[in-house]
């Protein structure tokens, strides 16, 4: 396991002046992927770390979005049964083979 300490105002000019110091500890395999990566593309590894936590938030929080949608749909009372759910797929499942045999 290494420690890695990404430093973010040192590193991109373009953050804002206040950055904060975030500290992850991350399995030796992943360490190296990203240092493969890293070079590769020659960008920082703090660099695709902002990336990836970037786009991680941005789904969470589409993630969090959608549940809350479902969580007041079913308080609405728009839900489908069991049986609903297995037909709509099964009809899905129909014209997907359809579709591909034609």
């Amino acid at each position: 396991m290494k420690i890695i300490v990404f430093e973010y105002l040192r590193l991109d000019i373009n953050m804002a002046d206040d950055g904060r110091v975030v500290t992850a500890k991350l399995p030796d395999d992943l360490v190296s992927r990203l240092d493969e990566v890293a070079d590769r593309i020659d960008r920082s590894k703090s660099w695709i770390v902002r990336e990836a936590v970037a786009e991680w938030l941005a789904e969470e929080e589409r993630r969090y979005e959608l549940t809350m949608e479902a969580i007041e749909a079913m308080d609405r009372g728009e839900s489908l049964s069991q049986d609903e759910v297995e037909r709509h797929f099964a009809a899905r499942r129909k014209a997907r083979s359809a579709k591909r045999a034609a």
